[in-house]
């Protein structure tokens, strides 16, 4: 599916980052080791790329990271690309500065593995930043989030909190918020931001 979506010749989101991770980013310790989970095209990687940090990019999608490399080439900067599956991808231990995770749909059991390997894989003081739809979605007239035959995609700070407990919760709001990203990815959007300290 992501592939076909992504052999557009546009990028579907677009390429500037998102708005949540550009007012929030400075978070994460200056050119720190960052993991951008279902990053797609690349748009948040090269962001952190060009304010100096050490990126890897992991999708499911080839197509995506194939645009995400060439997004990171025409910016003249440097980013790392992992093609994985999120329900059997390891984050690895105290490797990361900073973990983000944009629009990254999972079902509730691959979402529970991937938070409780969050705390694990960051490094001390390293910080997780995540926006992601709630189900409000589906009754906003904004693009964007999961079909509603997939709402266990959807997350909520009362799905988030447990799974998230070990981090020092510094932002945690559901809200909504006006989301222009690509040409077909705008509206008057519900989601969930969080921003957590190891």
């Amino acid at each position: 599916m992501w592939d076909e979506r992504y052999s557009e010749p546009d990028y579907v989101f677009g390429t500037e980052p998102n708005d949540f991770l550009k007012e929030e980013f400075e978070r994460i310790p200056a050119v720190g080791r960052v993991l951008c989970l279902a990053e797609g095209e690349g748009r948040n990687a090269v962001f952190l790329a060009q304010r100096g940090y050490q990126v890897t990019a992991m999708d499911l999608s080839e197509v995506g990271l194939s645009k995400a490399l060439k997004l990171a080439s025409d910016r003249g900067v440097n980013i790392s690309t992992q093609v994985a599956d999120l329900a059997d991808y390891s984050l690895g231990e105290q490797q990361w500065d900073g973990i983000i995770s944009i629009w990254a749909h999972m079902p509730d059991a691959v979402q529970q593995s991937v938070h409780a390997q969050i705390v694990p894989a960051l490094k001390p003081g390293g910080v997780f930043i995540l926006e992601a739809y709630t189900e409000q979605q589906l009754t906003m007239e904004g693009i964007g989030g999961p079909p509603a035959t997939q709402k266990e995609r959807f997350v909520s700070l009362g799905k988030l909190r447990p799974e998230l407990a070990e981090l020092e919760e510094v932002t945690g709001v559901e809200k909504h918020r006006s989301i222009s990203e690509g040409a077909r990815h705008q509206g008057l959007s519900a989601v969930v931001q969080f921003i957590g300290y190891k």
